[in-house]
């Protein structure tokens, strides 16, 4: 399922993508993924996207949160949670920090 995420962030144009492994360190998630769109309409595009590649590779039940507004997106598919922002929005609440990650544990793409 990463690698599918990771895949459509990447045709979409995602920027800064950050995959964070969640395996063995929390029980909410295997992985958390962070990226930015450029703006409200790109952050979006790229949910809407995702949320269309998940459920044709069968993963429909995914929960969804701040499509209406598109500063923050946040998808939970159970195993992965992706959170998609606006840059302003993501540096505000500077995600990758509140789960102090260094470098052993980020891969970007």
């Amino acid at each position: 399922m990463e690698d599918l995420i990771l895949a459509r962030l990447d045709d979409d144009k995602a920027q800064d993508v950050v995959f964070i492994d969640l395996k063995g360190k929390s029980a909410v998630a295997d992985g958390l993924i962070v990226a930015s769109g450029r703006s409200h309409r790109h952050v979006g595009a790229m949910a809407d996207h995702l949320l269309r590649a998940l459920k044709d590779e069968g993963y429909g039940k995914v929960r969804v949160e701040g499509m209406p507004h598109c500063d923050w997106v946040l998808i939970d598919t159970g195993d992965v949670i992706i959170h998609l922002f606006r840059p302003e929005v993501r540096s505000f609440y500077n995600i990758e920090k509140i789960w102090s990650v260094d470098s052993a544990h980020i891969a970007f793409t």
